[in-house]
């Protein structure tokens, strides 16, 4: 590969890790290419980018972005999950597949300017969608007007039941 080739990939690296919420380290060793088209998919899906990069060109890539954090842990086959729009969606897709392909291992990864290991990714990974997250606070926004109106037309019902029954107890008496 030629020096300019690398510069480009350099600055293309440290461009898009400047541009993610979270970037995860993975080891793919042992994995055949079938396997690793599959996790590529299911990563592509949940718009999660999933590339093999050498760990000189990652280690340069790093410098003066928050992925500098990890480079002790650039040592072997590294490949990164990249997400710039839901960081849970890399942990999750992750997470899920490392369960039934044991050799990919999940090194660490950085979002935020945290180094989060693996059990951090793990309960990351735990968390609901981005887009669950949003029809909760959805659900939550509309059901106090909604509570607030039904409160509001509780009163004159129970004002009407209450006059109701001081007009039957004054005509019985």
């Amino acid at each position: 590969m030629k020096l300019e080739e690398k510069k480009n990939i350099i600055d293309d690296l440290r461009e898009r890790f400047k541009r993610s919420k979270v970037v995860i380290l993975t080891d793919y060793q042992g994995l055949d290419v079938t396997t690793i088209t599959d996790l590529r998919r299911k990563l592509l899906e949940a718009q999660v980018e999933y590339q093999v990069v050498k760990n000189t060109l990652l280690t340069r890539a790093a410098e003066e972005t928050e992925v500098a954090l990890i480079k002790e842990n650039f040592k072997g086959p590294s490949a990164i999950a990249l997400s710039y729009d839901d960081p849970v969606a890399p942990a999750k897709v992750l997470t899920e597949f490392a369960k039934d392909n044991q050799r990919l291992e999940i090194k660490v990864g950085v979002m935020d300017g945290k180094v989060l290991d693996l059990g951090a990714i793990k309960a990351l990974s735990a968390l609901p969608s981005r887009e669950a997250l949003i029809g909760q606070a959805l659900y939550v926004l509309i059901g106090v007007p909604t509570g607030l109106v039904r409160a509001l037309n509780d009163l004159p019902q129970r004002l009407m039941n209450v006059l109701q029954a001081i007009k039957e107890q004054k005509e019985a008496a």
